[in-house]
């Protein structure tokens, strides 16, 4: 649920920041597309943004040239604003090699990443929390300019479970199946689901300390509640709950880069090779 941002310092703006603040929020009650914040190392620069995002009030997304840069904003962020949703959303891959084609040997290599599970559920994390809220920072690297897809399509493959709605055991644990998430009675982890008569246990992919417990009575949706998945100690009950795809943007990614595979294939030469494997593609003439 959204909340006013709360800006937390024990500081005031002082010196210069009062009149950089004040010329930033009439530049954008203004609409103007570009503006330019300048001041030397340690001057508060992100001190001044922070005091910006809680007079505006309006949900903002910070870009950083570099990991170790977003990292850095990240933390002084959930700082200035722990009452609201600082997310971080920076490329994934801890190792990536991309596709490539040798000539002399006529070889083809395959493309090879190592995906880090941690950053792969904050980027998930930041996905739902712009989707539900607007009391959100994001501080992302320039991986955020790549699309991640249609959100109105994204929002139709969330699972929304109610407390009181009618929905049947077997719809929800098939809608779980269709979103990714593996049945895993013995090792409770991110992204499965366990059942035990008519309790289901769900870990969601965008979590990495909270789990989810629904209750059924019959067809009945009776109880939601957020749980320790170590303890199993109850949090809170909520209303409502949820679920993204555990691994609909990689699919999407993959359904886009075939799509614009088949578009290029049409303007090839008639001689031309390809060999399609995933998402990647070579092709060659001759």
């Amino acid at each position: 649920m959204s909340k006013p941002f709360k800006l937390n310092s024990a500081f005031k703006p002082s010196g210069d920041q009062p009149e950089a603040i004040r010329r930033l929020e009439e530049g954008l009650e203004d609409g103007l597309a570009h503006q330019t914040l300048l001041g030397v190392t340690g001057s508060g620069k992100t001190f001044t943004i922070a005091n910006v995002i809680a007079d505006l009030q309006r949900p903002t997304m910070v870009l950083a040239p570099n990991k170790t840069l977003a990292a850095q904003l990240y933390g002084e962020m959930k700082e200035f604003f722990p009452e609201n949703a600082v997310e971080y959303f920076v490329s994934y891959y801890d190792y990536y090699q991309p596709e490539a084609y040798v000539p002399s040997s006529d070889t083809f290599i395959e493309k090879d990443a190592s995906v880090n599970e941690h950053i792969e559920q904050m980027r998930l994390s930041a996905t739902k929390a712009m989707l539900e809220r607007r009391d959100v920072v994001v501080v992302a690297s320039v991986s955020a300019i790549y699309g991640l897809g249609d959100p109105d399509l994204y929002l139709k493959m969330m699972l929304h479970l109610t407390v009181g709605m009618i929905i049947d055991q077997r719809a929800i644990l098939r809608r779980l199946a269709e979103l990714q998430y593996a049945r895993n009675d013995q090792a409770f982890q991110r992204g499965t689901f366990r059942v035990r008569g008519e309790v289901i246990d769900i870990f969601p992919a965008e979590s990495d300390d909270i789990a989810l417990r629904v209750e059924l009575f019959d067809e009945e949706v009776e109880r939601l509640s957020l749980f320790d998945p170590l303890t199993g100690q109850i949090v809170s009950t909520i209303p409502r709950f949820y679920h993204l795809p555990e691994n609909a943007l990689r699919q999407h990614r993959a359904s886009a880069s075939y799509r614009r595979w088949r578009r290029s294939k049409k303007s090839w030469p008639p001689d031309a090779k390809c060999c399609w494997k995933t998402t990647n593609c070579w092709k060659s003439s001759g």
